[in-house]
């Protein structure tokens, strides 16, 4: 009784982690792992990054996912501020206060505060958007092409702060 029991638990716990898993994968049925890596700063392993995609190399033209597999605890805050930075310094004089204001808005909407092993999944959408998957549960998705442009480039830019790390999630 108690390995039926056991047995039973599993495959609903499997049930649900394959339905939750296929979640963005739904949109990305033919994606395979392009490129991983590990983003460090002054020493500190704040997480993994992996790009997902039907071809390889990435391609805007394409969707593809983002994921971040978090190292450290890291508040929603310091997400935002630091992809806000980003996306100022990728977008020059060209990208205004009040977008990126609006911008803020979406990424405090669409990210958590983080502890290790937690996972921030970016589905890009050429043309139309992105979705963001907390742990592959859909938080929020986004119609705004120049948003979901600017938020992927602090990764795939060729101007990233991390040009090893962009190599390795484009696929080269």
């Amino acid at each position: 009784m108690a390995g039926t029991r056991r047995w039973l638990m599993l495959c609903l716990m499997l049930g649900f982690s394959l339905s939750a898993h296929a979640q963005w994968r739904a949109d990305l049925p033919e994606a395979r792992l392009v490129g991983q890596g590990e983003f460090t700063w002054f020493g500190l392993r704040l997480y993994n990054a992996r790009t997902w995609s039907p071809a390889a190399p990435l391609d805007w033209s394409r969707p593809f996912a983002l994921e971040l597999t978090y190292n450290r605890n890291l508040s929603r805050d310091t997400l935002v501020e630091a992809s806000v930075d980003e996306m100022r310094r990728l977008g020059g004089p060209g990208l205004d206060e009040a977008t990126l204001a609006r911008w803020t808005a979406v990424m405090q909407e669409a990210f958590v505060d983080v502890r290790p092993g937690m996972r921030i999944t970016g589905l890009y959408l050429p043309g139309q958007g992105c979705r963001f998957y907390v742990d592959e549960q859909l938080r929020r998705e986004v119609d705004d092409a120049a948003f979901a442009r600017a938020f992927f480039a602090i990764w795939l830019d060729p101007r990233a702060r991390d040009p090893q790390l962009r190599q390795r999630l484009v696929g080269r």
